[in-house]
């Protein structure tokens, strides 16, 4: 994927608009309780600054409706932490879509929440040619949205005067390109997760990648039960067994494999007082619940993780928010951090486990995108990249 880098621009005495994700969680109060996405839009902001341009920064937070800023809808906690962040005010201006926003060289405006701008998510080409007018350069900083053709993702593409990636959407494009069209082999994927049905798109184009493909929590039951083995009463579909068996026939077509777990962890509840029994897969009785893989298995992971190449990790491979069905997941973390291969993760649960185990330093690229992570890997095309790519050689 060919894009414009901001860091090969020269930026000096530019009008820069910035599209960031700064869609960060608060409270009930409005005072943020995580900040890790706006912390990530720093280093393209700082660098527009210390280069000398004029800088203004937008993004979505929440879920407004269109046309109006109501209380849990403004930017105005952003931009304080921004302002912290950066060791400057950052004032926060409304109504900026026609024009009038004033920012000297040097200087930071953050522009109001811009999913309140009537035809933003139906990337309106008026709209978008109006926030088009108001830079001279468009960067791209917002990776999770990507996947969504959005006036601030898209449209502005299309008529900003230059457009190009923000240092974490560049950093995020080089890492999924690394990891899944030039990747050192064994390339083993891991995708967990509830679901065979939620995934089954990106576990089949996987399938034709891949030299491993590691199922986990309800998404392993489900090929178990594909593989003819009891698995109780386990989370798992039914529904879903003739797909699952066709991404096996996928892998063994190619002479790959989908290695299942010879040994579980089951329990007759979830909760944090569940007894946790290891068991032989064959030895999973009617009323048990599969909710971790058993330590032979982890091991089997574990040495496969080993002698990869690369890793892309998306979602563990059991309940390990409860610590006695966590063993599976810490175990492949743990392979993950100290294996020489290239290793991508991504994925809400993912990240929670990265963060449990504390092994965020030891994974080679962490995704800060979702959405845009999952359809990355589904192979499909996003949007938000597409139209950067379309203004390459311009």
């Amino acid at each position: 994927m060919q894009v414009k880098k901001l860091q090969d621009l020269d930026v000096a005495g530019k009008r820069v608009f910035i599209r960031a994700d700064l869609n960060v969680p608060q409270d009930e109060a409005g005072n943020i309780t995580e900040d890790t996405r706006i912390r990530a839009s720093i280093p393209s902001i700082q660098y527009c600054l210390d280069k000398g341009a004029a800088v203004m920064v937008t993004s979505h937070l929440g879920r407004p409706t269109e046309g109006t800023v109501g209380p849990d809808d403004t930017l105005a906690p952003i931009a304080v932490r921004l302002g912290q962040l950066l060791g400057k005010p950052v004032k926060l201006v409304s109504d900026w879509v026609d024009g009038g926003v004033e920012v000297e060289p040097g200087q930071i405006v953050l522009l109001e929440n811009c999913r309140c701008n009537k035809g933003e998510k139906k990337d309106d080409e008026t709209l978008s040619k109006k926030m088009a007018a108001l830079c001279d350069i468009y960067v791209n900083d917002a990776f999770g949205t990507a996947h969504r053709a959005q006036a601030t993702t898209h449209g502005i593409a299309r008529f900003a005067p230059v457009a190009c990636a923000g240092m974490l959407m560049g950093a995020e494009i080089d890492a999924l390109s690394k990891a899944l069209h030039a990747p050192a082999r064994p390339l083993v994927a891991i995708v967990g997760g509830a679901k065979v049905s939620t995934k089954l798109t990106i576990l089949k184009t996987l399938a034709d990648k891949v030299d491993q493909l590691i199922v986990g929590g309800g998404i392993a039951n489900t090929f178990l039960l594909a593989a003819g083995h009891n698995i109780g009463e386990s989370l798992a579909e039914p529904e879903m067994v003739k797909e699952a068996k066709e991404v096996m026939d996928i892998m063994a077509a190619r002479g790959a494999d989908v290695p299942l777990p010879t040994d579980v962890v089951v329990a007759d509840e979830v909760s944090a007082l569940a007894r946790a029994n290891r068991v032989a897969i064959d030895d999973v009785a009617d009323h048990d619940r599969i909710l971790d893989f058993g330590p032979k298995s982890a091991a089997k992971l574990a040495d496969i993780i080993a002698h990869a190449g690369t890793i892309v990790w998306n979602g563990p491979v059991g309940v390990f928010e409860y610590n006695q069905f966590a063993g599976g997941t810490k175990m492949m973390a743990s392979a993950i951090a100290h294996s020489e291969a290239f290793s991508i993760a991504g994925g809400g649960d993912t990240l929670a486990a990265i963060a449990k185990f504390d092994i965020a330093g030891d994974v080679g690229y962490i995704s800060t995108g979702g959405g845009a992570f999952l359809e990355f890997l589904e192979g499909k095309t996003l949007p938000a990249i597409e139209a950067l790519e379309a203004r390459f050689n311009d």
